[in-house]
């Protein structure tokens, strides 16, 4: 079996594919060792989704683990409203709609339905701004699906010791794992 994707992959990895690995070193540390500000607070800012107390409603889904065998993706989706099909992706802040939070969605939405669920609407939402940004689904946004699926590829074929890859010193400069990458220009 051919190991999965996880969904934080797909953002993490528009980023830099390297960060992935030294994600994964950390393991099971304590997050503290080596996360910064902005990931410590969305982490909290996860805490009503993590401990289901964002929503009472018994047709809504919070913090519930997704797979998509067509992609070999999953993760966990932060709230499916099942009666509205209303995917949404919680952010604690948004200044931009990164590629990255779509393709997240888009697997989000992709597992859903392969586990048998409608899915009518994406949204990700911005909890400091409380604004909501709505996503096109994937099949109308034909573009977007297909650098989706480019990305899977990409993932599945990436070597980390490979000559194609080009550090960027603006991603390096914000990177939590710069000091420890042999690549990283900082």
């Amino acid at each position: 079996m051919e190991p999965y994707i996880t969904l934080s992959f797909l953002n993490d990895f528009i980023f830099c594919p390297r960060s992935i690995y030294f994600h994964q070193l950390y393991g099971g540390l304590n997050y503290e060792l080596y996360k910064q500000k902005p990931q410590i607070a969305g982490a909290a800012a996860h805490k009503p989704i993590a401990d289901k107390s964002y929503s009472t409603r018994k047709n809504v889904l919070q913090d519930v683990e997704v797979f998509s065998e067509k992609y070999n993706i999953c993760g966990k989706v932060d709230v499916f409203d099942c009666e509205a099909g209303k995917l949404t992706e919680r952010k604690r802040e948004i200044k931009t709609i990164y590629d990255g939070y779509v393709f997240q969605v888009y697997a989000q939405c992709h597992a859903l339905r392969e586990m048998g669920y409608t899915v009518n609407e994406i949204v990700i939402h911005d909890l400091t701004h409380n604004k909501n940004y709505p996503i096109p689904l994937p099949e109308n946004d034909a573009q977007m699906q297909s650098k989706f699926e480019k990305l899977i590829q990409e993932i599945n074929c990436f070597k980390i010791d490979g000559a194609a890859f080009e550090p960027n010193r603006s991603k390096c400069e914000r990177c939590i794992y710069s000091q420890l990458c042999d690549v990283s220009p900082c």
